[in-house]
């Protein structure tokens, strides 16, 4: 079964609790105050996720210099996300939706529950919480960076 609508500009953000590489919990209620970058995946180690996050990663600096951070989530458990982020020299979050599954995706309306697997959506969150741009795209299309930047740039 496939998750219901995607959350959209204007909704507001749901209070998720993922864990990050070390197992240390991050809930997403705790980041207010602080834009945030939600950046659904679907699993590490895979040809279009890597090209994808190596290039947010080749361009953190964007979200930086905007003060966002960068949270990028799949449901892939917790040991595999920090070999993957070892191997790519990620300096962002990576964040386990393993368990219970797809939880979180399933909150912003990006599981895909006959896969197992979070479909492509991104998501820039303002410092109260409220979703301010979204995009999903289809299985093994990317999403581009021009978007992320014009994101950005509108949340200033």
């Amino acid at each position: 079964m496939t998750s219901s609508t995607p959350l959209r500009p204007g909704d507001v953000a749901p209070d998720v609790e993922l864990l990050d590489t070390h197992g240390t919990p991050l809930r997403l209620t705790g980041l207010r105050g602080g834009a945030v970058a939600v950046v659904f995946f679907p699993f590490a180690f895979s040809g279009t996720c890597t090209q994808e996050l190596c290039e947010l990663r080749d361009n953190l600096e964007d979200f930086e210099q905007a003060r966002v951070r960068l949270l990028a989530v799949s449901c892939d458990p917790v040991h595999t996300l920090r070999a993957w982020s070892e191997q790519q020299g990620f300096t962002f979050d990576l964040l386990s939706d393993f368990w219970p599954h797809g939880e979180a995706a399933s909150a912003f309306g990006v599981f895909d529950g006959d896969r197992g697997l979070a479909r492509r959506g991104s998501f820039l969150v303002d410092a109260d919480g409220i979703v301010r741009w979204s995009v999903v795209n289809p299985p093994g299309r990317a999403r581009e960076l021009g978007a992320y930047r014009a994101a950005l740039a509108g949340l200033a």
